[in-house]
């Protein structure tokens, strides 16, 4: 909290990295509460509005919780966005936020040069199983949900790069909800979650090692990748954001020379409504693997936590 302001009741606020806060209201209940926005990534703007509500839904996932209030924010020109795709941002929203059980009520407009859309989402945990990324204890397996490469894909779509096949494969992703990693999540005794998402999976992987006081090693053989991502990734086709990703983590993250650059580039990737980063004790590992599976395919083991080092990340190719 900002110096001079203290509450005991304020369980999450700007102490971690965590992109929601939480309030124990009582002994059974504490809220959380997000916010998210950002451009269209996607140039259907149905589609659009599902991806950034998937996106700003997922902070409530990271931290244990399930959305229950969702309030749109939406920026656009409005002498050049036609009102039917406002409607049509909208919808998607409305849809992902249904799907998700929670309820939309209402939101807020601003006239923009570009358009702008996501939500404000407020959640329900239990204080005591409240997640966050700040509590992975060396020897817990790391599990990621989601495949990469959104921010690689996005870019190639842009240039024309991107067949039907690739681009199916990046909506579906994008638009897949964290609600049943959340609900897998919460019969084991995870340690830490956070999503991945603008920051890379190195960047939101450092924070979780910062946060936990460890070190995080990464198996790039291990990533799920998006179709088409290795491959553009080989081509150097990638966007803005990932290098400047990887310049900010120069200092914090130490890559071994047998990791192929591709999957180099791909650990720096940004990505937009990403998956979930679990960090579980070693020997539930499998079984929470086992219970992901079944809703996405694409999860798996892709590190596990240390004792401190000299750098948060600690990236090899295989296994160790």
């Amino acid at each position: 909290m900002p110096k001079g302001q203290t509450d005991e009741n304020l369980l999450v606020g700007f102490d971690t990295a965590d992109d929601a806060a939480v309030y124990r209201v009582n002994s059974n209940t504490a809220i959380i509460q997000t916010v998210d926005f950002f451009p269209p990534m996607v140039d259907d703007p149905y589609t659009f509005g599902q991806v950034a509500a998937a996106n700003a839904l997922s902070d409530i996932y990271a931290m244990g919780g399930m959305p229950k209030l969702a309030l749109n924010l939406l920026c656009f020109p409005s002498d050049r966005l036609p009102p039917e795709a406002v409607a049509a941002i909208l919808a998607g929203g409305q849809d992902k936020v249904t799907e998700a059980g929670a309820l939309l009520c209402g939101g807020h407009t601003v006239e923009d040069k570009e358009p702008k859309y996501g939500l404000a989402v407020t959640g329900f945990v239990h204080p005591d199983k409240v997640l966050t990324n700040a509590g992975a204890q060396a020897g817990d397996y790391l599990i990621l949900t989601k495949a990469l490469g959104s921010g690689i894909l996005t870019t190639a779509g842009r240039a024309g790069l991107v067949d039907g096949d690739q681009y199916r494969a990046l909506i579906d992703t994008m638009t897949t909800l964290n609600a049943a990693a959340a609900q897998a999540m919460d019969s084991f005794p995870v340690h830490a979650c956070t999503d991945i998402t603008g920051f890379g999976l190195i960047g939101h992987a450092s924070e979780m090692a910062s946060g936990s006081g460890g070190t995080i090693e990464l198996w790039a053989s291990e990533l799920p990748l998006m179709p088409g991502a290795h491959q553009f990734a080989s081509e150097f086709i990638l966007p803005g954001g990932l290098v400047r990703n990887r310049t900010y983590m120069k200092q914090k993250a130490r890559l071994a020379p047998d990791v192929p650059q591709p999957l180099a580039d791909i650990m720096f990737d940004p990505q937009t409504s990403g998956g979930l980063l679990i960090s579980v004790p070693q020997a539930e590992a499998d079984s929470l693997m086992q219970a992901l599976l079944v809703h996405y395919p694409d999860a798996r083991m892709v590190g596990r936590v240390m004792n401190r080092e000299d750098v948060d990340i600690r990236a090899v190719h295989t296994k160790s």
